[in-house]
């Protein structure tokens, strides 16, 4: 698998802002663990970390051991120790929470887990085989989990990717001082190592027929993830300076470069990619990013961590202010009206409101949309807002199609997290070996 680099403007941005532990810091952290026999911190994890026997062996000096514990239970647990927000998860559980600071899970996780990175470890061997194939649709969390514990189980994975390289979001999607690409590659890494296939640069659909993949395979998990930025439907979006976020994070982050984006930059949304659009912005040099929401800041979306950094690095927040109109001058951006909404949080807008705030490039992160043509294509059902509808073990309305991650979430929910996506595609693996060998019994 080739490895992604990175090249400029990336690294006028500065150094990934994961915290660093040094060798002392790792010794108290990890002593600190009292061990706790109902452990909270385990039952917070979506994925089920052993959290405290990582940790313990991180305190005895067995970082293979750590590494082990901590990818067994998550496949793409380097890079959730960067991206997932702890104080809602394990360290919120934590029961040092109640008089002093919690352990710091999250950086012990990374600490583990860049151990693994840098050493170059085997941590799993393929299963026996089974003999029977599987197709995992889309390289992001839940479709590399799907793979990953497939393999493990002894069947033969190929996983299907329209992108150049696996990993998805992480890879693509994730600004590179919070999650560097090259992390989401080892994890990927770590699949095709199984003896997993990967074709990337496959979009299914155009490049192969859904038709061919089910007739050369017993099961398929669809981990498509989901689309581009829809369109906010207002006059000027066309001009020239308004950007997809994903698409403008993508762009930079691959090398592409994104041009000039002038002296103020106007984010339209409210949750972690519209974040990272106007951090990335700030780190870009913009002098004035601000960042536009519809309703009240407790609705938001965006991590309460990710909100705080943000306004540490210059960000602005409006909030109940939504965008009714791009200005536009000689076919570029040159400033957003905005109108005040009902405080009362129906966006509704407030006639009268209207004014015209400074804008030179206008990043779009209202959410994205659904691959709805592919779940037509395999034959899946969805719902009104094209979440494929499955069961708690990820089957869809197909014995042998199944589906995991991004595709299955609500909109806006709070379960569209990294580590939710890994789970469902572990889940969707397990179901997919009891499918199977319930079929060759």
């Amino acid at each position: 698998m080739e490895t992604l680099r990175l090249t400029e403007p990336w690294p006028a941005l500065g150094p990934p802002i994961a915290k660093h532990l040094s060798q002392l810091d790792v010794r108290v952290e990890a002593n600190r663990c009292l061990n706790c026999y109902d452990a909270p911190c385990i039952r917070a994890c979506p994925t089920g970390i052993d959290v405290p026997r990582f940790i313990g062996r991180i305190a005895t000096g067995d970082l293979l051991g750590s590494a082990r514990t901590i990818m067994d239970a998550n496949p793409v647990g380097a890079s959730c120790a960067r991206v997932c927000p702890t104080e809602q998860l394990c360290e919120g559980a934590c029961v040092y929470n109640a008089d002093q600071s919690p352990i710091r899970i999250g950086d012990l996780q990374r600490y583990a887990t860049d151990w693994a990175i840098d050493s170059g470890a085997t941590l799993f061997r393929a299963g026996p085989s089974t003999g029977k194939r599987v197709a995992v649709i889309g390289a992001g969390p839940a479709g590399l989990a799907a793979a990953r514990d497939l393999a493990r189980l002894g069947h033969a994975v190929t996983v299907f990717e329209r992108d150049p390289h696996a990993g998805g979001l992480d890879t693509y999607g994730i600004v590179p001082f919070r999650l560097p690409a090259e992390i989401a590659l080892w994890e990927a890494e770590q699949v095709r190592a199984l003896g997993v296939t990967f074709r990337t640069g496959v979009s299914v659909g155009e490049t192969i027929a859904a038709q061919e993949i089910l007739a050369a395979h017993d099961a398929v998990v669809l981990a498509v993830g989901m689309g581009a930025v829809p369109r906010l439907g207002i006059a000027g979006e066309d001009a020239v300076g308004v950007w997809d976020a994903l698409a403008f994070i993508r762009a930079a982050k691959s090398g592409a470069g994104v041009g000039a984006l002038g002296g103020a930059v106007a984010v339209i949304g409210g949750g972690n990619t519209a974040i990272d659009a106007a951090t990335a912005s700030r780190r870009l040099g913009v002098p004035s990013v601000t960042m536009y929401y519809r309703r009240g800041p407790e609705r938001m979306t965006a991590y309460q961590f990710e909100i705080e950094f943000a306004q540490l690095e210059g960000v602005e927040f409006r909030t109940c202010t939504l965008p009714s109109r791009i200005v536009v001058e000689n076919g570029r951006v040159a400033g957003l009206e905005v109108v005040a909404t009902d405080p009362g949080g129906s966006a509704r807008s407030v006639p009268g409101t209207e004014r015209v705030v400074p804008a030179d490039t206008v990043i779009v992160a209202i959410g994205q949309s659904r691959h709805v043509a592919l779940l037509d294509a395999f034959g899946v059902l969805y719902g009104p807002t094209g979440i494929a509808i499955v069961d708690d073990a990820m089957r869809t309305n197909r014995a042998n199609v199944f589906a995991a991650g991004d595709c299955t979430f609500t909109p806006g929910g709070i379960d569209a997290m990294v580590v939710e996506a890994a789970q469902r595609g572990k889940v969707a693996a397990r179901s997919i070996d009891d499918f199977l060998r319930g079929a060759a019994a």
